[in-house]
């Protein structure tokens, strides 16, 4: 089971934390990648290191998921290199303005975590299920998958920090998928989300090793711990692969625990 090869997982977010750590999961199981993100030195470095180690095909793009022509241009080169896409996920996102009290959180910020953390998602994803549609039409795919990260706190408040827009993006996220899940299954494609725990990034490392949020993890998280690199990967490569064709609009927390409490 979970056999990628051949297959090609297009991965926005790419260039560091739980992006690239799902790359290397995905590469683990023979995928052909396509890497997204803005900072694209990052990702060709990453590309050279993934084809040495497992011998898969890795195609990095620069691309800013809040510009839709930077979305269509990284479309069409996916096309051009692969011609088809069996996997899409939606990592790229962020908040500004964290740690802002809602009745002092300025709208601009609002707006701009909006942008990033769901208007991305529906450009992405139209532009990608498209180029999908069209591949499973035409005999290149037998199927597609989208993949979209919200987080525990799209499922859930929380007591620990601010971050309004945050949980408005990321519940909606969620929701998404299940409204998108509900209209691209009569073509084949499945869309499922991943809501992440409390996992170190480039973003996370300073809150996380604080005093106050080691203290808050022990007494939320029933693990008593954060999620360690790769444990994200198994959710995504089941929710990508061939095998999970009768999953969708599913939101799987991967949380150690934290959101069923």
């Amino acid at each position: 089971m979970f056999n990628y090869k051949g297959k090609v997982v297009a991965i926005t977010g790419a260039s560091s934390g739980l992006g690239k750590q799902m790359a290397y999961g995905y590469a683990e199981q023979g995928a052909n990648l396509v890497l997204l993100a803005r900072r694209v030195e990052r990702l060709e470095d990453t590309a050279k290191d993934l084809e040495a180690k497992f011998g898969i095909k890795v195609l990095p793009v620069k691309c800013d998921v809040t510009s839709d022509d930077s979305i269509n241009a990284a479309v069409a080169a996916v096309e051009k290199e692969f011609g088809h896409c069996e996997v899409l996920v939606n990592d790229a996102g962020g908040e500004r303005g964290t740690g802002t009290p809602l009745l002092d959180y300025k709208k601009e910020d609002w707006e701009y975590t909006l942008n990033l953390d769901l208007t991305s998602i529906f450009a992405v994803t139209k532009a990608f299920g498209n180029l999908m549609k069209k591949a499973i039409a035409d005999g290149k795919q037998k199927y597609g998958r989208v993949i979209n990260i919200a987080s525990i706190y799209g499922l859930v408040g929380n007591t620990a920090i601010p971050t309004i827009a945050y949980h408005s993006t990321k519940g909606a996220v969620v929701n998404f998928t299940k409204g998108a899940a509900a209209e691209l299954a009569p073509a084949g494609i499945t869309v499922n989300a991943i809501c992440p725990g409390y996992f170190y990034t480039e973003l996370t490392t300073d809150t996380l090793n604080s005093d106050y949020f080691q203290e808050f993890a022990k007494r939320t998280v029933p693990m008593q711990r954060y999620g360690k690199e790769g444990e994200l990967n198994a959710a995504a490569v089941f929710l990508g692969s061939e095998e999970a064709s009768y999953v969708t609009g599913q939101a799987v927390a991967v949380d150690g625990g934290y959101t069923c409490v």
